[in-house]
């Protein structure tokens, strides 16, 4: 098989939730449970750092990544969905899986006798374990799917367990209750594994302590003892100035707003890692935050495109809690006027994201090329009815010359909504 027939076996002979949505998506762990034992049980043969939450995941995930990488071990990082490569999601050292072992993986799997049929999510992530073996990782950081007691990844026993948050999003697997959603990702906590909770509130936090209880795990809430002390932003170059009370003061290139919470649960699950033998110098915590996207390849984060004809910004926050999010930094932003190019997923919760968008705006609606997607037209006129007023057009790339066509140079672009939509603007600038 080539590399492009194997991708394409991949997506289009599983099923796969990021392209078939509902139809896609297959709970349980007993595939995962085959998977693995066909495979030899690789996940044994390494740490593991497992990572769920609704938003915040993925940023943690690579932030982890890159302090382990700069402390000397050898890091594996399997996250998801990838936006230009299938390789991004599969990682050592920040360095894609590569294409042969990728082919390698699934021409073994077809030799096997085994009759079920996996999902996308659940082959890809046998793969990654069984790479992360292969290449004698140390640790790994293992960032679970949209949920977390089902979760394919969740037949690990990991050295620590994180949560980062949890908010309204695929409420039909997960449930319509934010107690409800946290019950599901607070499934990855084990037996006697510490475990760091980013941010949990009245309704979260009593289900994240009767499971921690249960299982005899040691819970730390982040937001009880704060590392983070105060946040500045600096502008040349884009930096989070972090001042912290373990740490000091250092620059993170990750600039959202959002990602206080994030570094502040990081440096929580640090200072586990450190009770487990880690030794984390204040310079090598510096070095690894200021190049999380060098160390990593972590893109889509409140990202700057470009400067021409006027500063372009792209985000992948996609739910109300992320929308949410985006709105709050762009209150902080300087500009003449603000250009939208938004794409949404028909499943999401619009009627709410919605009426948190600025109406003043300008917005250029368009989709991503799934079945999952909103089309444009139909967006358009479903903003319409909560006064957000814009054009449809056919891509993210003729939706974003439009933007840059009626822009002048103190106007800023914002580009979001989906991260699929993110992932053909990369495609079209790579």
């Amino acid at each position: 098989m080539t590399y492009q027939e194997t991708i394409d076996y991949l997506y289009n002979q599983r099923p796969a939730f990021e392209r078939q949505g509902a139809g896609g998506y297959k709970p349980g762990l007993q595939t995962s449970l085959d998977l693995d034992e066909l495979f030899g049980h690789p996940h044994r043969d390494y740490r593991i750092i497992h990572v769920a939450g609704t938003n915040g995941k993925g940023s943690v995930s690579h932030m982890l990544a890159a302090i382990l990488q700069l402390c000397g071990y050898r890091v594996g990082l399997f996250t998801s969905p990838h936006f230009v490569d299938f390789r991004e999601r599969i990682r050592v050292d920040g360095e894609m899986i590569p294409q042969e072992e990728v082919v390698r993986f699934v021409e073994q799997f077809k030799q096997m006798d085994y009759h079920g049929v996996p999902s996308f999510f659940e082959l890809t992530s046998t793969m990654a374990f069984r790479y992360f073996a292969d290449k004698h990782v140390d640790i790994a950081v293992i960032e679970t799917g949209m949920g977390g007691r089902l979760d394919s990844t969740n037949i690990v026993t990991p050295v620590l367990s994180v949560i980062t948050n949890v908010s309204l999003d695929h409420t039909e697997f997960l449930g319509d209750t934010l107690p409800l959603i946290a019950a599901e990702k607070a499934g990855i906590i084990k037996p006697g594994v510490p475990v760091v909770i980013g941010e949990a509130d009245e309704e979260t936090r009593p289900v994240y302590e009767q499971t921690a209880c249960r299982m005899g795990a040691p819970i730390t809430f982040a937001q009880d003892c704060p590392e983070v002390i105060e946040v500045e932003h600096m502008t040349e170059p884009d930096r989070l100035v972090i001042h912290s009370t373990r740490f000091g003061t250092f620059a993170c290139e990750l600039t959202g707003d959002y990602q206080r919470n994030n570094i502040n649960t990081v440096l929580a699950a640090e200072r586990l890692l450190e009770q487990q033998g880690l030794k984390l110098k204040k310079s090598v915590l510096a070095a690894a935050m200021g190049n999380i996207k060098k160390l990593t390849g972590l893109i889509g984060r409140w990202m700057t495109i470009t400067d021409e004809p006027c500063r372009t910004i792209c985000d992948s926050g996609h739910n109300i809690a992320g929308i949410t999010s985006v709105v709050n930094q762009l209150k902080h932003e300087r500009y003449n006027h603000l250009h939208m190019v938004m794409g949404f997923m028909r499943d999401k919760d619009l009627q709410h994201i919605l009426p948190l968008l600025p109406t003043e705006a300008t917005y250029y609606y368009t989709h991503a090329h799934t079945s999952r997607a909103m089309p444009a037209d139909e967006l358009r006129d479903l903003a319409a009815q909560y006064g957000l007023i814009g054009e449809s057009y056919p891509d993210v790339t003729a939706a974003l010359d439009a933007a840059r066509t009626a822009a002048n140079c103190r106007d800023l672009i914002y580009i979001g909504g989906s991260m699929y939509l993110l992932a053909e603007l990369f495609a079209s600038i790579s």
